[in-house]
Formats: structure tokens, sequence, C-alpha cells
């Protein structure tokens, strides 16, 4: 396996990511992999890529507009829809790579990204096979459901439609910590400890910081609804135990092509770092992936 520093371009910004390779001089397929909210590519991307390249693949994980080493402004603040259209142009540099096969491409999805993947695949016919791994999927009930019910999202559109205004009007963003253990503002006010712990997710290259007017944009997505415009073959690894299981049932439910679904152990954190989740994420991925393109 070998990494190599990759660019491109996403309507007119330039983007950074790691494109691992496997020890092969035939063309071989190529997958498209991004991670959780507010992430760069060093936080699990990177991780999975590189499995995925020990096991054959050519795998490309990439920082969006405005995060990490990317290029764009503002900074760090999580919008779908300009995700949705990185990944369209990551997928577009897998394509026209010379190592790789562009009529056999894959998509993964860890957490958030799964969203963002499914909405691409949806709209996306090089797309040829889906994978979500701990996939977060919501709409608006299961927001409502995981951040205090309808008030408690209505306030956060409010906060987040001023905060908008604000940086409309004077260029200033209002962040929040992403994860906080004494911030109740925090967008995540709990003990996380892949996030807070320096070994695990708590890195330099991860500011730590939500862009309080992206809270408007991400509680109004509706990712259910894509489900029946998938027809690629798609699989979820995800447990009981990790995030908003319902979502990833009634979205597999909805799935309008061939579809799997692996129900193991673990909580969600587990999928982004830990064994056996991992690996265990890791081989069925490429086996789905192995029968699909």
């Amino acid at each position: 396996m070998r990494q190599q520093k990759v660019t491109f371009d996403s309507d007119g910004v330039t983007l950074t990511g790691n494109l691992y390779l496997p020890d092969t001089e035939t063309p071989v397929p190529g997958i498209v992999v991004a991670g959780t909210w507010t992430s760069v590519k060093e936080l699990m991307a990177d991780r999975y890529a590189q499995r995925l390249a020990e096991r054959g693949y050519a795998a490309l994980s990439f920082d969006f507009t405005g995060f990490g080493e990317s290029g764009g402004e503002p900074r760090d603040v999580e919008d779908p829809t300009r995700k949705v259209r990185d990944i369209h142009h990551a997928v577009t540099c897998l394509a026209t790579h010379p190592a790789i096969d562009g009529d056999r491409l894959g998509a993964l999805g860890i957490c958030a990204a799964a969203m963002y993947m499914a909405d691409n695949a949806a709209h996306d016919p090089r797309i040829g096979s889906l994978a979500l791994v701990a996939p977060w999927l919501h709409d608006a009930a299961i927001c409502e459901a995981a951040y205090g019910g309808a008030d408690a999202v209505t306030q956060k559109i409010e906060t987040a439609r001023d905060a908008r205004a604000r940086f409309a009007e004077t260029g200033e963003i209002d962040y929040v910590p992403v994860v906080s253990t004494t911030d109740p503002h925090a967008a995540m006010p709990y003990d996380i400890d892949f996030y807070l712990n320096p070994a695990r997710g708590g890195i330099p290259a991860w500011p730590n910081r939500f862009a309080v007017m992206a809270w408007q944009d991400w509680l109004t997505y509706d990712s259910i609804t894509l489900a029946p415009q998938i027809t690629q073959p798609t699989l979820l690894v995800h447990s009981q135990d990790a995030a908003i299981p319902d979502g990833a049932h009634r979205f597999h439910a909805g799935l309008a092509g061939p579809k799997d679904i692996y129900w193991t152990q673990g909580t969600q954190f587990d999928f982004y770092d830990q064994e056996p989740q991992v690996t265990l994420a890791a081989d069925t991925v490429a086996a789905h992936f192995g029968r699909t393109l």
C-alpha cells in the first residue's frame, strides 16, 4: 500500500486529500471516503481509506471545503449541500486517476458522511456501490428526538439565523465547541473521549469548533427521503448501541436497490478507531464492494 497527497478542484476551491493505493500495476476500483460532521480526514476517513487500500481498493479521503488542509471560506461550517458537491468532485478525481478503474467507483460514509454520500449516490450514476458505517441518518422527527424536542430544534434554528445574519453583516462567525464537558452551548455538550482524547480524535488538525449558523442547514436536512432514490447496492454496518439506529432502519427499509444491513456490537465512537469494530467494518465493506463493483 502506498499513499499520495492529491489536490482537486471543487467549484473553484482547491481541496486536499490522501489517496491510498494498493501495490499493483492493474487499475483497481476507487472508493471515496468521508467521516463525521466537522471532521478532518485524519480523524477516521484516513483510517478507513488505508484499510480499503490494504484490501485491494484505491481509496480517497479528503478535507471538505473550509476544513483541514483544504481551501475555502468560511472555515469549519457544516454545510450539507456544499459537502455533497465536494464529494461529487472527489469522485471525479478518482475517475480520472490513471491507477483507478473509472468504471468501478464506490462510496463509503462514516457517521454524518453517510447522509452526504447517500445524497451524492442518489444523483451520481458513476457511483456503483454505497457503504455506510455507523451511519447518522436523520430527518425532522429524528432531529427532534436527538436534540430535545421541537421547541429546542426551533430555538437552534433561530439562533443559527441570527448568527448567519451577523456573518452577512460583519463577516464574523459565531463558533462554539463541537464537544465540551463545560460549555452547555457546545454542539455536543458531553464527555466524549474520542473527541477530547489527544490519543484518539482530539488532534491539532481538528479545531473542535462548530459554526452556530450551521444549525439551520444541519437540522433541516432530510436524508431519509433519499433512500427511495438510491438504486445502487447499499450496505449499512451499525449497532443498536450506536447513534440513532432508528434512522438506519428507516433508511434501509426505503432503499430502492439491492440492500444489506449488518448489525454488530459497539458504541458510535468505537466504529471510528477501536477494535474489533474498525476491522470488522472494513472487512464487511470491502466484501460488499467486492460483490458489487
